[in-house]
């Protein structure tokens, strides 16, 4: 491949390219959120400890931090689209081997195997959508994205709720729904923006570059990750059944899709330091809110489904804010240091939810996320009185 940096464009967007991205991630969404709880449920059943359960999706995010600095060179050696469509048959068949390994070591590298998949798949697809966002309308286009990656992230639980979670079923339609995401990518082949080689080396830099933005990264990956794992164990700890559990999933996700257009909006249009700092503070209230209605589920459904689409917004304002503030090699490498801070989360939210969950039954898991809210409320508040509200 040439090597020539790209900007992303300032005339017509390639509309067919966009649409098979979006599609793509939207296929991908509903298989993560089919997988994540109905992996943590099947663990569950086999008797393994919330802890424990965390501690293997947590594997996910060491995969995640090992694959990225391979990222580009494994784009440049065998092209981006072909990488997302052989991250797509790795997904599958991985998601296939939990159903036929019972051994719960053996979880662990294919945990990892299936996480390094995801994140090529997410790095990729990110910097293709940077590269065909226009600049005036980033935030917008952002916003489409991260809605359709949310479509896909509510069926899945759906999905169980209709199937269950027994038997090979929900499994086989996992593995489906990851193989029907690589035909719109494969039509598109050899459309994808051009690697660039340059850019910052240490991914680290561009936290200092762009803090907020980075560390909403990491704290939305710690929320998202660890909410979809632990989430449907919570359900259960306060005595759903698996079905009505897992639907508190898609609760969440129904929020993402309906908002993440608005906030994507706003995002071209409203300071996001501000947005970020306002979607934190909704996620701590919405966290310790939480345990005040465990005991009505119509009631808990409305709070996880406002809360969860407007804290989605530091997804979808972080990589705006990126998309405004770098170009080229630089963005390739800040959306690369985007989904390092993401995967540095999902190290810690399946860990602390899992644990707060099992030391303080059952509400310590939402007083988890409030703590991890929290905490970048108090960061975000301190940069702003230091630096001001600034892009």
């Amino acid at each position: 491949m040439p090597h020539e940096e790209h900007r992303p464009p300032d005339g017509p967007t390639d509309i067919w390219a966009l649409a098979a991205v979006i599609s793509g991630i939207t296929g991908v969404g509903a298989a993560l959120s089919l997988s994540l709880p109905l992996l943590s449920i099947v663990l569950e059943q086999r008797g393994v400890s919330p802890m424990l359960v965390g501690i293997n999706t947590a594997t996910g995010g060491i995969a995640a931090i090992v694959i990225l600095p391979f990222v580009t060179t494994l784009a440049k050696q065998f092209g981006t689209s072909r990488v997302i469509v052989m991250a797509f048959i790795a997904m599958s068949v991985t998601l296939m081997g939990f159903h036929v390994t019972h051994t719960f070591a053996l979880w662990f590298p294919l945990r990892f195997v299936f996480s390094a998949s995801v994140t090529l798949i997410f790095a990729l697809t990110e910097f293709w959508i940077g590269c065909l966002a226009p600049p005036t309308r980033r935030g917008f286009v952002v916003g489409i994205y991260t809605a359709f990656l949310s479509i896909g992230i509510s069926m899945g639980p759906l999905i169980l709720a209709l199937v269950g979670t027994q038997g090979v079923l929900p499994f086989a339609i996992g593995a489906s729904a990851i193989l029907a995401a690589t035909v719109p990518v494969l039509f598109v082949s050899g459309r994808e923006p051009v690697l660039p080689t340059g850019g910052q080396k240490n991914l680290l830099r561009f936290v200092a570059m762009a803090p907020l933005a980075l560390f909403a990264a990491l704290v939305f990956g710690a929320v998202e990750s660890g909410g979809t794992a632990i989430l449907p164990l919570y359900g259960t700890a306060i005595g759903l059944a698996a079905s009505h559990s897992v639907v508190l999933v898609s609760a969440v996700a129904l929020g993402n899709i309906i908002s993440q257009i608005p906030i994507g909006y706003l995002a071209d249009r409203v300071n996001r330091r501000v947005l970020l700092l306002g979607s934190a503070t909704v996620g701590a209230c919405g966290a310790l809110l939480i345990p005040l209605v465990s005991d009505h589920y119509f009631v808990l459904l409305a709070v996880l489904f406002v809360t969860g689409g407007i804290v989605t917004g530091l997804y979808t304002i972080g990589l705006t804010q990126l998309g405004s503030r770098f170009s080229g090699s630089d963005l390739a490498s800040a959306n690369a240091a985007f989904v390092m801070m993401y995967a540095f989360g999902m190290l810690i939210g399946p860990v602390s939810l899992g644990a707060g969950l099992e030391m303080i039954p059952p509400h310590g898991f939402a007083l988890a996320i409030a703590v991890i809210f929290g905490i970048y409320v108090l960061l975000g508040s301190f940069r702003i009185l230091h630096d001001g509200v600034g892009d």
